[in-house]
């Protein structure tokens, strides 16, 4: 009979580790620097939950793999016009991009 040694491991919520990072010099700076990154893969995002499709089915429309589908979620900032577009098609919408004037400092 094999014994199988089991050891804890110590789960730290996320808003933790976020709070320690802040903390960090440049940390606050370069997570402000990937707003518009962020904005991007949430809307990507939410147009696929209001579509009500799952990553395989937008892959369907999209011709392409379930897998690149995550990858431009997870990495929307770096997709050409063309893929966002067919991923917009692919939801049911349309994209539009706008530009914004940054606050006056």
């Amino acid at each position: 009979m094999a014994i199988r040694k089991t050891s804890k491991v110590r789960i730290i919520p996320a808003e933790k580790v976020f709070a320690g990072l802040r903390k960090q010099p440049g940390y606050q700076e370069a997570y402000d620097a990937l707003d518009e990154e962020f904005a991007i893969m949430a809307a990507l995002m939410k147009a696929r939950s209001n579509a009500s499709l799952s990553q395989t089915e937008i892959a369907r429309r999209m011709k392409t793999t379930q897998s690149a589908v995550a990858r431009l979620e997870a990495k929307g900032h770096r997709a050409s016009l063309t893929t966002l577009r067919s991923y917009a098609k692919a939801t049911g919408h349309r994209l539009r991009i706008t530009l914004e004037p940054l606050p006056r400092r």
